[in-house]
């Protein structure tokens, strides 16, 4: 924002409160003491809890209008929370690099092949897809693949031994959607929910705020799907083409272990329109069918790889996998969102331009760009508040002073 290089904070960034939302008395339980229990951390601090329908309706009506008075409910509100448009943010950012003559952009272009030179360097030969596919090689001493699910396939070929035993599983998912500004302007939060007993991570339903080209709209999801493409616009036989004498037993070690995952896509599978809309309703009890349509968000590739003990193991994270030298490095695996991005990056740089970055030069940009780089926020009031200040004030979003803990 200082550099001009993104432009009205309100088209990418805007305070949306994020929420956790329970019912039964375990749940109320639990989640009374994991705020409990958020509280002695600094990052934490200010956030709200609250068993009180007529607050909880306060802060998210749609979710209470309709509900049975007498089901035990709690909630937690976080008012510092966010919605980000990264799509916004990614074309400004291009826009912005466009204006040197040390960037390019290819557009319409696939990556068909990365293979190691004599001298160390990599050959990346890569299809202009607007031109009948005709193909040109890149030489590069370092490549970064940051391809999403067809990160796995790249990798693969680069042929670098880090990259054997890991293997890829394609889930996809879908949301419902409603544009009606007469319910969208109703909710202003994300609201979550906790994951069935035994489903993962990735499944935690949750009825969203989201800002799309400066409407609001509400999502409710996700539901997964499954498709053998690692790409929305992948082929079909993506899945195939990953497996590997390399990777083949990892899998199937995964596919034998993970009965609670297996069970839970083929339920989701399942679910018809209905099942669907029935989910809606425990989250926003008077929801109207017909305000609601199935929208496909895209496919994500779990991480599978060798473990010792197990064979094989699905992680629900990202994982940055580099050669020895340094010289490539893959982001693989399905983020819990985005936001990731950043310490993904930090993370990358880290490893692959390790001596670099312990430099005065490099310790000393990287604190320009991030004050915080380096420095344990939680714990520190005054940095806390310095930066979340300075944050809120840049992107005109809600600002809370961390207070000190009381006893």
């Amino acid at each position: 924002m200082k550099n001009n290089v993104l432009k009205d904070p309100k088209s990418f960034i805007n305070s949306v409160p994020h929420m956790s939302f329970v019912w039964g008395d375990d749940n109320v339980n639990f989640l009374r003491k994991r705020y409990a229990a958020l509280q002695h951390s600094t990052l934490f601090r200010g956030m709200e809890y609250s068993e009180d329908p007529a607050q909880i309706k306060q802060w998210a009506p749609l979710v209470m209008n309709g509900r049975d008075p007498a089901q035990k409910i709690a909630a937690t509100r976080m008012p510092l929370g966010t919605d980000v448009n990264f799509g916004v943010i990614t074309h400004q950012l291009v826009d912005a690099l466009s204006a040197s003559d040390k960037f390019k952009l290819n557009l319409s272009h696939e990556v068909r092949d990365i293979k190691r030179n004599a001298d160390q360097t990599w050959s990346v030969t890569v299809a202009d897809l607007n031109r009948d596919g005709k193909e040109t090689t890149v030489n590069a001493k370092f490549v970064f693949i940051g391809a999403g699910g067809a990160s796995l396939t790249l990798l693969q070929k680069s042929g670098i031994p880090e990259a054997d035993g890991y293997g890829g599983f394609p889930v996809g998912g879908q949301f419902l959607v409603t544009t009606n500004p007469a319910i969208a302007n109703q909710h202003l939060a994300k609201v979550y929910g906790l994951a069935s007993v035994g489903s993962p991570p990735m499944s935690v339903p949750h009825l969203d705020t989201r800002m799309l080209d400066g409407k609001r709209v509400l999502l409710f999801g996700p539901f997964a799907t499954f498709s053998s493409k690692f790409l929305k616009n992948g082929s079909l036989f993506d899945l195939m083409h990953s497996l590997s004498t390399s990777n083949l037993m990892p899998m199937t070690h995964v596919g034998l272990d993970n009965f609670d995952l297996v069970k839970y896509l083929v339920g989701q599978l399942m679910m018809n329109d209905d099942d669907r809309f029935a989910a809606l309703k425990e989250y926003f009890p008077d929801a109207k069918q017909a305000d609601w349509k199935l929208w496909t968000a895209g496919q994500r590739v779990q991480i599978i790889k060798k473990d010792a003990d197990k064979g094989g193991v699905l992680q629900f994270g990202t994982e940055v996998v580099s050669s020895e030298d340094g010289s490539i490095a893959a982001l693989l695996g399905a983020s819990p969102g985005a936001s990731t991005a950043a310490p993904i990056m930090l993370h990358l740089m880290e490893t692959v331009f390790k001596d670099k970055v312990a430099t005065p030069e490099w310790q000393s940009k990287l604190k320009e760009i991030i004050p915080s780089y380096g420095h344990k926020l939680n714990g520190d009031i005054e940095m806390t508040n310095k930066i979340r200040g300075y944050t809120s004030s840049v992107l005109g979003l809600n600002y809370i002073e961390v207070k000190p803990e009381t006893n």
